[in-house]
């Protein structure tokens, strides 16, 4: 129980036979209502958090308008970049934690302490930003969740 948080990559791989590229999907112990042809996206985990409530915090704030419900929001290259930036400032800087990236309280969210696990959550958001960004910008799109 507790602030779980996911960005997850959606890549469009329908095949409609004109492109030169075809997408192959294999199960073990098939699940009996997925028709491997209908497949239409592929939705691969790229981030997982686990009560990094200043994260939860940027993301609700920038990317959600506010919302904090538990929803899919689509977050862009740019966002993730602006973020990643972010992160990385307050590495360089830690007195700047509570100005850029300021923790959040909230049901089993966490610490609030602006401590080594919270710095250890900048680290582990940034090599997750660097994996998501690692494909182009319309090859895929990218969505936030979090649940509690």
């Amino acid at each position: 129980m507790g602030l779980d948080m996911y960005l997850s990559r959606k890549t469009y791989v329908k095949n409609w036979g004109y492109d030169t590229w075809k997408v192959t999907v294999t199960f073990e112990g098939k699940p009996s209502h997925i028709n491997p042809a209908k497949i239409a996206y592929i939705e691969e985990e790229v981030g997982y958090w686990r009560k990094a409530n200043q994260i939860h915090k940027w993301f609700v704030d920038n990317v959600q308008d506010g919302k904090d419900d538990c929803g899919d929001y689509y977050v862009s290259h740019e966002d993730l970049a602006k973020l990643k930036d972010l992160c990385q400032k307050v590495l360089d800087d830690p007195s700047l934690a509570e100005a850029l990236l300021p923790t959040t309280n909230g049901f089993f969210f966490g610490n609030t302490d602006y401590d080594q696990y919270y710095l250890d959550d900048l680290r582990h958001t940034i090599k997750i930003c660097d994996d998501a960004m690692s494909v182009e910008p319309g090859k895929a799109s990218l969505y936030y969740s979090s649940s509690w």
